[in-house]
């Protein structure tokens, strides 16, 4: 595995005259959990889909999993990226067991794993629930299981505890877990600094679209 997965140097975003981030230095090694907080409309957002190759930076330079943040070479890492957004990315007239077999397609998984998948994450029982019938926890639930066919390499979790309850929200530690497991890393946004605090090695703090950092306790 690369060691950083995630590498930006100076990185800065722009919308029209507008500064998001503005030389935001970081780095997110093999087998490391990040923290990331901020107040509403800090970047932390912009953040994520910069580490996801979705957006282009207009300023410094990095790379995500060895590849370029402008490099072509980076639509082909998309795969091993898991961004889980702050509100549910389904496709909402697809029933919950549709949408993680998708990606299981996409992935060339093994058929048996979406069902696997979806039990782990509590969602045997609604596997045949369109995801517009689901609630915010479900829906979130399923993107879990997306997660857990993927294995991606990155794991990019926008406010992952939003709508969940005690338990489904043991399932953010989890996949975190997992990622770490095989050496990868991930970032994690959080206005729970209480949840999040156990799982993260560092907390990095986004002020104005900068960066500062301090150990996680």
């Amino acid at each position: 595995m690369i060691d950083p997965l995630l590498y930006l140097r100076a990185v800065g975003v722009r919308l029209g005259d507008t500064p998001i981030l503005r030389g935001v230095d970081l780095r997110v090694g093999a087998g490391e959990v990040v923290g990331l907080v901020g107040a509403n409309g800090s970047g932390k957002t912009t953040l994520l889909r910069v580490a996801a190759t979705l957006l282009v930076p207009t300023s410094g330079e990095g790379e995500v999993l060895g590849a370029g943040l402008t490099d072509e070479a980076r639509y082909a890492i998309r795969s091993r990226i898991g961004l889980i957004g702050h509100t549910p990315a389904l496709y909402q007239n697809l029933t919950l067991e549709e949408n993680t077999r998708f990606v299981a397609q996409l992935m060339g998984a093994e058929p048996g794993s979406v069902g696997a998948a979806l039990d782990q994450v509590g969602l045997a029982g609604a596997r045949h629930r369109r995801a517009i019938q689901c609630s915010h926890g479900m829906q979130r639930r399923a993107e879990f299981a997306r997660l857990l066919i993927s294995n991606p390499d990155l794991v990019l979790l926008d406010e992952a505890h939003a709508g969940l309850d005690r338990h489904a929200a043991d399932l953010v530690a989890f996949i975190l877990q997992g990622v770490r497991s095989r050496g990868g890393g991930a970032m994690l946004v959080s206005h729970e600094h209480n949840r999040m605090a156990p799982l993260v090695d560092r907390v990095v703090e986004l002020r104005n679209g900068a960066v500062g950092h301090w150990e996680a306790e």
